[in-house]
């Protein structure tokens, strides 16, 4: 029998089918690549700088309102554009061929400011104002939804240059497509052909046994988990999880939506305070499409992807055997969640 805690294995991901390569005994190897600079920490309340304070002109020209909460736009150079024509279409090549397809994509792409200070970030909100930030994710995608030509809303923030965030203002982005994404369409295929068997969602069943066995929880409240999920990939990846398993952001209950504040704030605060930085990821909530179907499979979760792997400047790179075999990882999730768990001194304080 081998120890997954020592030696090299590979661990599955139900959700999407993949396979992860784990090498636990790699984290003694010396670093020698690498190191980032920290970007600095010390922000003012208000840039006049700054595209995305009140007030100020944004890159494409329009002026931004003097918001006190939240403040939703649409991106001034968004990937998608709604207006185009709708349906497939042959593109480059012979046009028999089957080797060169080309499909229209319709889509809106919104930004929407966390808050009007400039020198805060998800972690430092207090709760109340991480609540309206949910308030306004829902409010969204219950809108964006409803657009006859959306069948998928995708809630999501790059945080820090090293993830890509053009600015370092608190903000996150919304994306409505005309087709279920890549990753979703995983998902979903594979929660349905469970819930087809089982009658239950596949999150359901895990959160349960990851409640009985304790190893890798990071934190937790009375409607919500975050967990580092036995089959990770990155360093400190996380995920969040409704314990009720309702399908998306626009089912939660009041009580609900105050749990997902909670939660994100004791999270990203561990998050902060396990390198004394401001910790870069990409997050994003994954729940039903909006194609007009019930999807009882659906269980709502967030996905918390950071590169940092030793410290506040030495990341883990997506190369190599990464690019063109499978995912590895050095450390354990259950390392890594032990390590978060143990912040929770920052969260208190």
């Amino acid at each position: 029998m081998f120890d997954l805690r020592e030696q090299p294995h590979r661990r599955y991901n139900p959700l999407s089918g993949e396979w992860v390569l784990v090498s636990p005994h790699r984290t003694k190897r010396p670093w020698q690549g690498q190191v980032e600079t920290p970007t600095p920490e010390q922000r003012p309340v208000y840039d006049p700088t700054c595209y995305l304070c009140p007030g100020n002109t944004r890159a494409g020209g329009v002026q931004n309102p003097n918001y006190s909460t939240t403040f939703v736009f649409e991106n001034d150079f968004a990937a998608l554009l709604p207006d185009g024509p709708p349906g497939e279409m042959k593109a480059g090549g012979n046009a028999e061929s089957p080797l060169f397809w080309a499909k229209s994509e319709r889509g809106i792409c919104r930004v929407v400011c966390f808050s009007p200070r400039h020198d805060l970030s998800l972690g430092r909100l207090e709760v109340p104002a991480i609540r309206a930030v949910v308030d306004e994710w829902a409010n969204q995608v219950t809108e964006l939804g409803a657009l006859p030509f959306v069948n998928y809303v995708q809630v999501f923030e790059n945080r820090g240059a090293m993830m890509g965030a053009s600015n370092p203002h608190p903000h996150g982005q919304i994306w409505a497509t005309e087709t279920v994404p890549l990753h979703v369409v995983r998902e979903s295929e594979h929660q349905a052909a469970y819930f087809q068997r089982h009658g239950r969602t596949l999150l359901a069943d895990y959160l349960e046994q990851e409640l009985a066995m304790n190893e890798r929880l990071v934190c937790t409240n009375e409607h919500f988990v975050a967990l580092v999920p036995f089959w990770a990939v990155w360093p400190f990846e996380t995920m969040v999880l409704s314990r009720r398993p309702t399908p998306s952001l626009t089912r939660l209950t009041g009580d609900e939506r105050d749990g997902l504040a909670d939660i994100l704030k004791q999270l990203v605060t561990r998050y902060d305070a396990l390198f004394q930085v401001t910790f870069p990821y990409s997050m994003g909530f994954h729940q039903q499409p909006t194609d007009g179907a019930e999807h009882p499979e659906w269980h709502l979760h967030a996905h918390f992807y950071p590169p940092l792997l030793r410290s506040a400047t030495v990341r883990k790179f997506m190369v190599g055997y990464e690019l063109l075999a499978e995912a590895q990882r050095d450390l354990t999730p259950e390392q890594a969640a032990a390590r978060l768990r143990a912040c929770v001194a920052a969260v208190a304080a």
